[in-house]
């Protein structure tokens, strides 16, 4: 491991399925973010400016129905990330380009204010960070979330939030206001209580800890919070659901939700290189069992199945956190948000 890519989840830049070149960077930066480990990789940011804001996934999959990304790729260089495949579609790779090279949607804020302003518009729960993470290190520059977070005050329009950064207390002064009208639920996404697994599997990740206490932080300003124990890695994580669930419940987690880890696309080879560096003498086995979970494969890409998986294993994992969550978070149930106070003019102070 000597040559080693501190600070960055995968070690290389996978091939681009739609490209037939390939590189491979080789910046060093000054990382400015103290919270976050010094990055071998420099990170550049792209300011992109599209067409509409709000996307409407049509997978039976997910809780949501209309979900925003203000950012496109991640900083927190998650090894595992589903979303790692979708850079290849700017043109990047989904390895090193994935973390490094960030996608920065600078209109977003005006393109949602236009859909709230739109006669056609029929207001729902929008989830912030249904691919990337809203509240990554490039928020605490741009202020994308935070100003998307201010007009659905203003509109009254109720948002889900899930996130792994402790910066969304920043925003505690629109999320409290939002939270007292039924608006908003916030996901905290814990995998790991490990810190030696944390650092080189989620390299710029605030701790385990500091996300415990966000939740904490959260539930005592009238915040609904839950957890996201996700994703679960056979002979990695799998083992830690109980106690995760136990703190959420302590810091007042009202619900908690899991997936189990697929290796779709480019993340397959980018998560094995990365097994094989950092656990090489377990990667077989955690291998086999992600493979258990999927019918025989390292990805499965079947509705109704991928999220949790199949087969004995991926049972296991599903009693092992029914169990925790009747233990922990008994009487808990997470909250109904309410669309019905909508104003499609915003026409009173943000505040108000």
């Amino acid at each position: 491991m000597g040559d080693y890519k501190k600070g960055r989840g995968a070690q290389f830049n996978s091939a681009n399925s739609f490209s037939v070149h390939r590189y491979e960077p080789d910046e060093p930066q000054e990382v400015i973010d103290e919270d976050f480990p010094k990055p071998t990789i420099k990170t550049q940011f792209f300011e992109e400016t599209p067409k509409q804001i709000i996307s409407r996934p049509s997978s039976p999959d997910i809780g949501f129905s209309a979900s925003i990304n203000p950012y496109q790729g991640c900083e927190h260089g998650c090894i595992y990330c589903y979303a790692r495949p979708t850079h290849e579609y700017w043109g990047f790779s989904a390895g090193l380009d994935f973390e490094s090279k960030i996608m920065v949607k600078k209109n977003a804020p005006a393109l949602l204010e236009k859909q709230f302003q739109s006669r056609s518009y029929k207001p729902g729960i929008i989830h912030f960070s249904g691919n990337t993470d809203c509240y990554q290190p490039a928020e605490r520059t741009y202020q994308l979330t935070r100003q998307m977070l201010a007009l659905c005050l203003q509109y009254r329009n109720p948002v889900s939030i899930i996130t792994k950064n402790a910066l969304i207390l920043r925003d505690l002064d629109i999320l409290a206001p939002l939270a007292a009208l039924n608006l908003v639920s916030v996901a905290i996404s814990i995998t790991t209580g490990n810190e030696s697994l944390r650092l080189v599997m989620e390299p710029r990740t605030v701790t385990a800890g500091q996300r415990f206490k966000t939740m904490g932080a959260l539930h005592r300003a009238g915040v609904p919070v839950g957890i996201m124990t996700a994703p679960i890695i056979p002979s990695l994580n799998d083992h830690e659901i109980p106690r995760l669930i136990e703190q959420a419940a302590d810091q007042g987690a009202c619900w908690a939700a899991y997936t189990v880890v697929r290796l779709n696309g480019a993340v397959a080879p980018l998560f094995t290189d990365w097994l094989l560096q950092t656990f090489p003498d377990r990667a077989d086995r955690v291998l086999t069992q992600i493979a258990d979970c999927h019918g025989g494969q390292l990805n499965d890409s079947r509705f109704k199945t991928r999220m949790t998986g199949e087969g004995q294993y991926a049972h296991q994992i599903a009693q092992l956190h029914r169990i925790s969550c009747q233990k922990y978070l008994a009487g808990r149930k997470p909250t109904e948000l309410t669309t019905r106070l909508f104003r499609p003019a915003g026409q009173l102070g943000l505040f108000e």
